[in-house]
C-alpha cells in the first residue's frame, strides 16, 4: 500500500509540474506575440510620412550679355585683313576689350547685321554688304554663342549668301541662331538649347528687306514682319504678321523656360521708340516673351520693363565705320546684361530676371587711331575719346528715359 501512495503522489507531482511547465510556455508565447505585436505598432507608428514632407526646392541660374550691331563696313573687314599674318582676316584686336567682359557669361547674344556670305561669292560693303566668315568665327570665340539674323540687310546679296551664312551657322552646334534659314522645315522647327538646366530659345524678324523683295514662296529666307510706319486701325498686313509671330510664339513659349524675341526696328538715328516698336513690345509682352531685345536704329535706345518682360528697345552699334555726326551717337553702343533665376519647388516652376546692368560702348574709328570697341569702364576710353565724360552723361540718360531706376555701369574711376 506504501508503494501505491508513493506512485500516487509521484504521478500527481509530474502532472502538476507539467501544468505549470505549459503555463508557463503559453505566457511566455503570448507576451512574445503581445510584444511582436506591440514593437509592429510602434515601427508603423514612428515610420516618417515621406507624402507629408515639404518638396524640394531647387534653384539654377544663368547669366546673359547683349549688344547691337555688327556691321561690317569695308573699312573694317580691310583692316582685318591687315591684322591677318595668313590671306584671311583677323577681327580679334578690333574685340579684345569686348572679350573680357563676355567670356565669363553663360549666354551671349549679338546682331549680325551683315550677312556671311563668305569671300567666296565676293565681299561687299554699303549699300549692300557681304561679310567674310572669319567675323562670326571671332564672334564666337569671344564667347557668343545667340545670333539674330533678320536684319534689313540680310537679303542684301541674294538667296546664294544666305544659304552660305545658314549652312556656315548650322555648322556650330553650340551657336543658337535665328531670324533666317534655308528651308520652310528649317525655319519651323523648334530650337531649343539648354545650358545650367535652364532651357531657352530665340527668334527674331526685321520690319523689312531694304525694298528687296524676298521671293514668293522662299519666306523663309529671313523673318519679316512689316512695317515701321502703320497705322494700327488699318494696317491689315500688320495685324496679319502679328498672327503670325503669335503662332511662332505660341509654338515654343511652353516647351522652354526663357523666350527671347529679337526685333530689327525703328526710325534709324533717333533715340525714340515709336508707337510702331512700342505696340510690338506691348504685344509681345502679352505673349509671355522674358525678353524683347532691338536693333536696327544704329543708336541706343531707352531701356525698361512691361511687367516682367525686359525691353531694349535699341542696342545700338557694337561695331561699324559710321562717322561722327550726330554726336557720336553711332558710335556709342549698349551692352545690356541680366542674371536668370529658375526655381523649382515640387510642380511649380518660376523664372525671374534680376541684376539688370548697362554699360555704355564705345567703337573707335581710324581717324582715332583704328576699330576698337571700348567700353566707357574701361579707363583706356581716355585715350580715343577726351569728351567721354560727356558722351557718358548724355547717353546714359537715353537709356534711363524711360524708366531713372535703369542702372548703367558708372565711369572707371
Amino acid at each position: 500500500m506504501k508503494k501505491r501512495r508513493v506512485k500516487r503522489k509521484l504521478r500527481k507531482g509530474r502532472i502538476f509540474l507539467c501544468l505549470i511547465i505549459l503555463i508557463i510556455v503559453i505566457s511566455g508565447i503570448g507576451f512574445g506575440i503581445k510584444y511582436a505585436l506591440e514593437g509592429f505598432t510602434n515601427k508603423t507608428e514612428t515610420k516618417p510620412n515621406n507624402t507629408s514632407s515639404a518638396p524640394k526646392e531647387e534653384t539654377y541660374e544663368l547669366s546673359l550679355a547683349m549688344v547691337g550691331d555688327n556691321l561690317i563696313h569695308d573699312g573694317i573687314y580691310a583692316e582685318a585683313n591687315r591684322n591677318a599674318s595668313y590671306n584671311g582676316y583677323d577681327f580679334s584686336p578690333m574685340y579684345e576689350y569686348l572679350k573680357e567682359i563676355i567670356e565669363p557669361y553663360d549666354l551671349a547674344y549679338y546682331n549680325q547685321e551683315t550677312i556671311l556670305g563668305g569671300d567666296e561669292i565676293g565681299l561687299s560693303s554699303y549699300p549692300c554688304f557681304n561679310s567674310p566668315y572669319e567675323v562670326g568665327d571671332e564672334m564666337i570665340n569671344i564667347g557668343f554663342n545667340l545670333v539674330s539674323l533678320a536684319t534689313n540687310h540680310t537679303m542684301d546679296r541674294g538667296e546664294q549668301a544666305i544659304m552660305n551664312s545658314c549652312n556656315y551657322w548650322n555648322s556650330k552646334e553650340d551657336v543658337l541662331s535665328a531670324g533666317s534659314y534655308c528651308s520652310e522645315e528649317e525655319r519651323n522647327e523648334i530650337r531649343i538649347k539648354e545650358k545650367n538646366n535652364i532651357s531657352y530659345t530665340l527668334l527674331s524678324y526685321t520690319y523689312g528687306t531694304n525694298g528687296i523683295p524676298v521671293p514668293s514662296g522662299k519666306e523663309y529666307l529671313v523673318n519679316v514682319w512689316p512695317t515701321n510706319g502703320y497705322d494700327p486701325s488699318s494696317d491689315s498686313a500688320y495685324q496679319e504678321y502679328k498672327e503670325t509671330v503669335k503662332a511662332d510664339i505660341e509654338r515654343v513659349r511652353d516647351k522652354v523656360d526663357v523666350l527671347m524675341v529679337a526685333m530689327h526696328w525703328g526710325v534709324e538715328y533717333t533715340h525714340t521708340p515709336t508707337a510702331y516698336q512700342i505696340d510690338m513690345a506691348n504685344f509681345l509682352a502679352e505673349l509671355g516673351v522674358d525678353i524683347v531685345i532691338g536693333s536696327h536704329p544704329h543708336v541706343v535706345m531707352p531701356v525698361t520693363w512691361i511687367d516682367d518682360t525686359l525691353v531694349i528697345y535699341s542696342l545700338g552699334n557694337l561695331i561699324s565705320a559710321q562717322e561722327t555726326d550726330l554726336d557720336y551717337a553711332k558710335m556709342v553702343g549698349l551692352l545690356t546684361s541680366i542674371k536668370i533665376t529658375k526655381n523649382v519647388k515640387g510642380d511649380a516652376t518660376t523664372i525671374s530676371l534680376s541684376d539688370l546692368n548697362n554699360e555704355l560702348l564705345y567703337t573707335s574709328h581710324p581717324n582715332w587711331r583704328n576699330y576698337k570697341v571700348i567700353p566707357f569702364s574701361n579707363p583706356d576710353i581716355a585715350n580715343y575719346n577726351s569728351d567721354y565724360q560727356r558722351l557718358y552723361n548724355k547717353y546714359s540718360a537715353v537709356i534711363k528715359s524711360m524708366d531713372d531706376t535703369v542702372p548703367v555701369a558708372a565711369l572707371s574711376e
